[in-house]
């Protein structure tokens, strides 16, 4: 399951990068902050699930 909770923080990521990017394009800012918090939230899903696989071993 660590690996599936992984790549949804990648996915997470990406997400926000794009949306992040759009905003900027567009001028959008509330955009570019939703982006730039679902890039945290990926973030800290990702350091999360390291810290629960340097617990494993």
């Amino acid at each position: 399951m660590s690996g599936e909770q992984k790549a949804e923080a990648k996915v997470e990521q990406a997400k926000g990068k794009l949306k992040e990017t759009a905003g900027r394009l567009t001028g959008n800012e509330q955009l570019t902050a939703e982006g730039r918090a679902e890039q945290a939230t990926g973030n800290a899903r990702e350091a999360k699930e390291k810290a629960k696989d340097v617990f494993k071993h």
